[in-house]
């Protein structure tokens, strides 16, 4: 049994929306607005998104007051403003946005990363649809689209090229990522660099989001990528759309705290056997050795964790150690321990 829309759902925090009752285009592709800072003019922001002819927009407002809501929200009635409980972390404001939008595309942006090629709203959608010939390539095909995620290439504040494809790598027995420059179209990437992607929405919730409960921003987008091709979805880089950033780049934590602990019991810790994963009771005594908890706190998390892979334990498609042979020439394969 698929349980994973009502996951989903359940981990969806309580917000106020104001506007975005009017539609600007019918393309199939939104926008969903994360705000860290660093842009200058919000209204200059807007009108780059208009351009651009998103369906809807989502603005995530993050600051305690927001005195230009009202105003915003008339001149640009398209956009639809998030106000979003204080401490949500990125992840939960992508689910967010997911679950107010019907497009059947989302593009996640950072308010400080400006669109500059890839065309239209339309245009880009139209990328990613599976031509006629994929669809007789492809049996019982679950979305008329190619994949579940996008990742645009990017570009930083000196005009070069800025890496974005992530693959998985261990160090010190510890899994790690290493981030090349993508070279060619459609390369797979292990997760959407700083979120920033064109998701596909129903994949994305079928998938259950992002762990909301993972507050360290790396070993969130780790989790969501190893998931998402653990349970046989792709996520790749294009040359098509590019972005430029106007702050300053984001440094990944990949520091091993709670949120790694969390990631690794999910993705790294269970076996594939047959048509199904598991994770092995044997698995605890290591974990009980590296999580940092007593051992009553480790047994309640190994076993909260092992009720969900079981759960969803028909998803898997293969498990860690296999998933690692798609990058074999840029690290072995992740060691099974946290």
């Amino acid at each position: 049994m698929n349980t994973t829309p009502t996951i989903f759902e359940e981990s969806l925090s309580a917000y106020t929306a104001v506007g975005g009752k009017e539609r600007l285009a019918s393309t199939g592709l939104s926008a969903i607005l994360l705000n860290r800072g660093g842009y200058s003019s919000r209204r200059g922001l807007f009108q780059e998104l208009e351009k651009t002819g998103f369906d809807y927009v989502i603005s995530m407002e993050n600051a305690p007051e927001r005195y230009d809501l009202e105003e915003l929200s008339g001149r640009f009635p398209f956009v639809r403003f998030i106000l979003i409980p204080e401490g949500l972390n990125q992840g939960e404001q992508i689910n967010l946005g997911a679950r107010e939008l019907s497009s059947p595309l989302f593009f996640v942006l950072q308010n400080d990363f400006k669109i500059i090629t890839g065309g239209g709203a339309g245009r880009m959608a139209e990328r990613l649809y599976l031509s006629q010939e994929e669809l007789k390539k492809t049996e019982n095909p679950v979305s008329p689209f190619k994949r579940l995620c996008t990742v645009p290439g990017l570009i930083n504040g000196r005009f070069e090229t800025h890496p974005t494809l992530a693959a998985p790598a261990v160090y010190r027995g510890n899994v790690r990522t290493l981030i090349f420059t993508p070279r060619q179209e459609g390369l797979p990437s292990l997760y959407p660099f700083d979120g920033v992607g064109i998701y596909d929405r129903e994949r994305f919730i079928r998938l259950g989001g992002y762990d909301s409960s993972i507050a360290n921003p790396h070993w969130q987008l780790m989790d969501f990528g190893f998931r998402s091709f653990l349970w046989g979805e792709e996520i790749c880089v294009t040359q098509h759309i590019k972005l430029s950033c106007e702050g300053v780049m984001p440094i990944a934590d990949s520091t091993i705290d709670a949120g790694y602990r969390r990631f690794y019991l999910k993705n790294i810790a269970p076996l594939f056997q047959g048509d199904h994963a598991r994770l092995p009771w044997r698995r605890f005594p290591n974990y009980l050795l590296n999580s940092g908890w007593d051992i009553f706190g480790a047994w309640e998390e190994f076993s909260r964790i092992r009720r969900w892979v079981r759960a969803n334990r028909f998803r898997w498609n293969c498990d860690a150690r296999t998933l690692n042979e798609r990058w074999q020439d840029v690290g072995s394969g992740p060691e099974e321990s946290p």
